[in-house]
């Protein structure tokens, strides 16, 4: 699949099969964030794995949207260990993580596996649920799945800004 098609293609998949997703494709969504971008190759981001019960249902505290998956991923970043821009001292760390993020949600998309970025879940008590992700600023949970016969993407998924709106040529 060409990136365009793969960019057009992927959208947030909020109904989700009870089909196990295989480790192998679990292993190349992992592989698709490691080899992500990062600001002076700093990698300040941590990836969690999230598919024994009993770490599902403490990430069920924190977050109401499982969609029906049976794995999940959560992305973070941490400060201390990213790059500073000197000129304002805005630090890349969220940036990054974003990134590597974005790698996996397409990765997700490529293996024919469906997901949505959920940012709406409450980072203190996850926090608390998983005291290792202490010290990272959480940037997203990834329920995966292989998207059930009814899933399709919302009215509002080929809703874009026109170019001329969103770029300034000059």
């Amino acid at each position: 699949m060409d990136f365009l098609k793969l960019a057009r293609e992927r959208y947030s998949c909020r109904q989700l099969s009870d089909k196990k997703v295989e480790k192998e494709k679990l292993d190349k969504i992992i592989e698709a964030g490691i080899l992500a971008p990062t600001a002076t190759n700093a990698q300040p981001y941590k990836i969690w794995l999230i598919e024994s019960t009993e770490a599902k249902e403490k990430l069920a505290k924190a977050n109401r949207y499982q969609f029906g998956a049976e794995v999940f991923f959560v992305v973070g970043a941490k400060e201390d260990e990213a790059w500073v821009r000197k000129f304002d001292n805005h630090n890349f760390a969220e940036v990054d993580a974003t990134i590597v993020a974005t790698h996996m949600m397409l990765e997700i998309t490529e293996l024919g596996l469906g997901t949505t970025w959920v940012g709406h879940f409450d980072a203190p008590l996850l926090k608390e649920e998983f005291p290792e992700m202490k010290g990272y600023e959480l940037i997203a949970i990834f329920p995966v799945g292989y998207p059930a016969a009814e899933a399709k993407p919302s009215e509002r998924h080929t809703v874009r800004r026109a170019v001329e709106e969103a770029v300034m040529v000059r």
